[in-house]
């Protein structure tokens, strides 16, 4: 197990089924204190950014980058994943990218991400090895740099930040982003990955606007 995956359990004891509806009579009262239009100005939205991000309950997107509900449209999966053959996550980017007008998509991972340490490992877990077999394929592609790193948590650190760079460029490789670009439609993708230690967003600085970056095979004419 990657070492920044052993931390403190979170006591959680408190939350309850009912503590839940509670909160949201709470959340309501505190929003219409403070906007008594609150919910009106949520009737309609247009977020200029469309968020693909991993389930982690660690890795809320409006809390991290300190934004309010209605201007981040949000994806997750196990390990922030852009998988060609996820109709959920790719209905998600269409009406993002041609309904809503996204100007940017984010791919953001995470430093100790379960998913990718358990792709790391020989160990067999379900179902849920089919969707990691993806990570697994990365790890083959960048198989030499990786082995390199003798430490086993500094490794799993630089496949997560693979995992989101390569995730960016299967994102670029859509029929969708692509489309977007051919008609001149501005939009930009982006790889981050999320320190839950330190609350730190690192770019990975993979950012584009267009199809430049792809091998010739996966442009689209």
């Amino acid at each position: 197990m990657c070492a920044k995956e052993k931390k403190h359990k979170h006591n959680t004891d408190h939350i309850t089924y009912k503590g839940l509806l509670d909160g949201n009579k709470k959340f309501i009262k505190n929003a219409l204190k403070s906007d008594p239009d609150y919910f009106k100005k949520l009737a309609t939205q247009n977020p200029p950014v469309l968020w693909i991000g991993c389930a982690d309950s660690r890795v809320p997107a409006n809390q991290i980058t300190n934004t309010n509900p209605g201007e981040i449209f949000v994806h997750r999966n196990i390990a922030n994943m852009v998988i060609h053959t996820d109709m959920s996550m790719l209905s998600v980017l269409d009406y993002a990218v041609n309904v809503l007008h996204v100007r940017h998509v984010i791919v953001t991972g995470h430093y100790g991400c379960g998913g990718v340490i358990a792709a790391m490992s020989n160990q067999e877990f379900g179902l849920i090895d089919n969707w990691l077999r993806h990570i697994k394929d990365i790890y083959r592609v960048h198989e030499k740099e990786l082995d390199k790193i003798k430490d086993e948590g500094k490794r799993c650190d630089r496949l997560v930040e693979l995992n989101v760079i390569e995730n960016v460029y299967n994102l670029c490789k859509t029929s969708i982003v692509q489309n977007a670009w051919k008609t001149g439609q501005p939009l930009e993708v982006h790889g981050w990955v999320y320190s839950i230690s330190t609350g730190i967003i690192t770019d990975m600085e993979v950012s584009t606007s267009n199809n430049d970056k792809l091998d010739d095979v996966f442009k689209f004419k």
